[in-house]
């Protein structure tokens, strides 16, 4: 009987021995992955730089820590860029590269513009900041704006938001009257809150952040979606570059711009947006066997169906005020910040794959139907890399 204890033990640790190498194998593919990604983007940021400074600043090491005080951190000794493992791995790709291009301009200061003997936060610093686009925030007690959103402390003194909130949790009411009256009036007052925002012109900041995860490829309703919100939630809107984990090279991702605010308001609309067509394409396909692409034509239906319901509303409000308080007007300050931020944009073009037009007007049906509801700072699982480990 003792031997079979020992043996089953013996065989209980094994398997824990096998289970950790594992582990840390998995670890360590998953670190040197992460460290690859912040190399890239280092290049990449680097070319927003003039070709002579871009030159002469040369790629230092970069390194992963676990660290509960810093974000990041150069060392100008080691020549080492390092970032927090919890940053790495509990926020996104975004967030990630915020900091990273803080510290760049620590870097950039220090070895090109010879700050060394300044202080930290000095006016090389500042000037390698406007250089590189940085934030000059992004340090030790910053919140990442993710974290932010996340748990509802954007702007929480502002009455606007408030108000949003709560219109859109009477949007749920099961009566479709109600339902549809409540959500018409958070959109009115979105509209009358920037259209006033612009025409007093008050100072304000913007921020910038990635809504989706980067990618190789996006689908035709991704564009569709990304062209609602710059149209109706006072945001721009650009396809950035961004590394691609999973698959070790540069993509795109969406990256909206605006207001605090206005960035809340957006990201939850596009999360309920992906939500329901998710769950109104499985009802709508559920006895049939429809592909991917026909999912694209339905998803594309729905959002501009929306869209339709969107400009019917505001054409149902004509007569209570003059026309142009009911057109989105452009925020001079935020074209002026993309104009900061990418000086140099780039634009493509996308081939029209084939579309089957009964699922596009399915999908448009259904779009019509929709009602943005619910609380906006709704509780969300963690959203940081979540980077898949499958080969």
């Amino acid at each position: 009987m003792p031997w079979k204890r020992i043996r089953k033990k013996k065989k209980f640790m094994n398997k824990m021995a096998s289970d950790n190498t594992s582990y840390h194998k998995l670890s360590e593919a998953l670190e040197n992955r992460i460290l690859q990604g912040i190399s890239s983007e280092w290049e990449h940021a680097s070319w927003i730089l003039e070709p002579i400074h871009r030159r002469s600043l040369k790629k230092p090491r970069f390194s992963i820590r676990d660290t509960s005080k810093k974000l990041g951190q150069w060392s100008r000794e080691k020549r080492e860029i390092m970032l927090s493992r919890n940053l790495v791995l509990n926020h996104p790709w975004d967030a990630v590269v915020d900091v990273l291009k803080h510290e760049m301009a620590h870097q950039f200061a220090d070895e090109i513009l010879n700050g060394k003997n300044e202080t930290g936060h000095g006016p090389s610093f500042i000037k390698a900041c406007g250089l590189l686009r940085a934030n000059p925030l992004a340090s030790e007690h910053y919140v990442p704006l993710d974290e932010r959103i996340k748990s509802g402390t954007v702007n929480e003194q502002d009455k606007t938001m408030s108000r949003v909130r709560k219109l859109f949790a009477l949007a749920k009411s099961q009566n479709r009257h109600e339902a549809e009256t409540a959500m018409a009036k958070a959109q009115e007052l979105i509209e009358k809150y920037n259209i006033d925002l612009v025409k007093s012109n008050p100072e304000r900041s913007f921020e910038s952040i990635f809504i989706g995860k980067p990618s190789l490829r996006h689908f035709r309703e991704d564009y569709h979606l990304a062209s609602l919100l710059c149209d109706y939630y006072f945001v721009e809107g650009l396809w950035a570059n961004a590394y691609v984990l999973e698959k070790g090279k540069m993509g795109r991702v969406l990256e909206i711009s605006g207001t605090e605010t206005n960035l809340a308001i957006a990201i939850y609309v596009y999360e309920f947006i992906t939500r329901y067509i998710h769950s109104e394409w499985e009802k709508y396909n559920s006895a049939s066997s429809l592909g991917r692409y026909r999912k694209t034509d339905f998803a594309v239906g729905l959002i501009e169906g929306f869209r339709k319901k969107l400009d019917l509303g505001q054409r149902k409000e004509a007569p209570k005020a003059s026309s142009t308080d009911l057109v989105k007007i452009e925020d001079p300050r935020l074209r002026n910040y993309m104009i900061y931020r990418y000086p140099r944009v780039r634009s493509f073009r996308r081939t029209l794959s084939n579309v089957d037009p009964d699922v596009l007007k399915d999908g448009e049906a259904a779009g019509k139907k929709m009602v943005i509801s619910k609380g906006i700072s709704e509780k969300k699982e963690n959203k940081g890399l979540m980077i898949s480990t499958s080969k």
